[in-house]
């Protein structure tokens, strides 16, 4: 019986780990597979010696389902937020639970203005949208410039963009206690200064959907 049990367990864990191996970037699956990793440890001590084989295969069901369940919201959440914000200069990046909404200042606000663009209505609507249907996220909004200019000057404009695009989502019905916002100014480049080129990537705002029980870096 217990030769049987750690086989089941065994072949539960390969086989949320193969997942990974199939397409190559299966987060749910990944999730899947840390989660019951981490439940047939736990179910196994919990058990004791004589019921470790069973509180093993417990723990790695348990733990599989709130993987995988983490896993498929975020992944679900992210196709749906990529197909609604095609081709609106949204660009969307996948960082292991972290989503990162990332809105050129080109596109979402004038030269010198922390008001957002009228054209850019209808990407903040998709996004609030989503915000709303997946609630389970925090929200934290992020205005960066570039270097040009006094530094207070581009930490205050930073902000206010920031702002600007939370009060928006908040109008929306976003709830607002998800919501944090901050200007990093010109402290947190992706490109060079130098040419106008790098400086119109650091011109922008950023909104990081993290689980709730995740500190914010």
């Amino acid at each position: 019986m217990k030769t049987s049990l750690r086989l089941i367990v065994a072949s539960t864990v390969l086989a949320m780990l193969s997942g990974c191996a199939v397409d190559g970037i299966n987060k749910t699956a990944t999730y899947g597979g840390i989660g019951v990793l981490a439940g047939a440890a736990t179910g196994a001590l919990v058990g004791g010696h004589k019921n470790r084989g069973k509180g093993a295969l417990i723990g790695a069901l348990v733990g599989g389902a709130a993987g995988t369940g983490y896993g498929y919201y975020a992944d679900k959440q992210e196709a749906e937020l990529r197909n609604q914000l095609a081709n609106s200069g949204v660009d969307i990046q996948r960082q292991g639970d972290q989503i990162k909404l990332i809105m050129p200042g080109s596109v979402t606000f004038s030269s010198n203005s922390s008001d957002v663009a009228s054209q850019f209505y209808n990407p903040l609507n998709q996004v609030a949208a989503s915000l709303k249907q997946y609630d389970q996220s925090s929200i934290e909004i992020v205005g960066h410039t570039d270097s040009v200019g006094a530094r207070q000057r581009n930490l205050d404009l930073s902000m206010l963009r920031a702002q600007s695009v939370g009060n928006y989502l908040i109008a929306q019905g976003v709830n607002g206690t998800r919501i944090n916002s901050r200007g990093a100014g010109p402290d947190q480049p992706v490109a060079s200064n130098a040419d106008e080129y790098g400086r119109t990537q650091n011109r922008r705002v950023e909104i990081n959907l993290r689980p709730m029980n995740t500190t914010q870096q």
